[in-house]
């Protein structure tokens, strides 16, 4: 079964059992069953992922997945929004050991944590985006809302919020355009140019404003 086909064990399009949010028990469980998906998805990928699949990973039942999540689509975004997060923290975490000066050598830093083995599983999210937008929305939607306070956070502090925006966007695009060529193509050397150029242009529009 394919993940087009995961909403037939439980999607957020009919109802599931209840949520078990608002207690710490609850929410423990909740965390404890979602980091053992997210670990299946880091090695095993989206394909053929469903809510029978991410219960064998998590050692339980697709019922009591139900209990904690809204169905099969809410907990693909979570987990996938969690194997997100790992990469930003990995990311940031190389800058701030790295502690460069200039924002092309911030992003440089944050290149080798992208490339991850989180990149297959979200290259592939973004797939399901392009695929079924109407469905998928939430996670192309999640990953720009992750990513954009880290690249915000890389900017120089003096520029205008503005200003820190539009960059912040153009290296997300940029970054995102690496990331899914290297995957389809298996081009590295062709990722690495890209970067290059980036990196140039960075420079360029921080010495505008020195």
């Amino acid at each position: 079964m394919g993940v087009a086909e995961a909403a037939d064990q439980g999607s957020l399009r009919r109802p599931g059992y209840r949520r078990s949010a608002g207690t710490p028990r609850g929410e423990a469980r909740r965390r404890e069953l979602l980091d053992r998906v997210v670990d299946d998805l880091a090695v095993n990928g989206l394909v053929d992922f469903s809510l029978r699949r991410a219960a064998r990973a998590a050692g339980t039942t697709h019922k009591v997945l139900l209990y904690h999540f809204d169905g099969a689509d809410d907990l693909l975004q979570q987990a996938i929004g969690e194997l997100r997060n790992r990469r930003i923290v990995n990311a940031l975490t190389a800058v701030g050991q790295m502690q460069p000066r200039t924002l092309a050598a911030r992003v440089r830093a944050v290149w080798p944590a992208l490339v991850g083995e989180e990149s297959r599983v979200l290259d592939q999210a973004m797939g399901l985006v392009m695929y079924d937008p109407d469905r998928y929305a939430g996670l192309g939607r999640g990953a720009s809302q992750q990513y954009m306070p880290g690249l915000l956070s890389l900017c120089p502090p003096d520029w205008s919020e503005q200003r820190k925006i539009e960059v912040a966007e153009m290296i997300l695009a940029a970054l995102r355009g690496f990331l899914i060529d290297l995957l389809t193509s298996g081009n590295t050397a062709g990722a690495e140019a890209g970067l290059v150029a980036l990196t140039r242009a960075l420079d360029r529009e921080e010495a505008a404003s020195g």
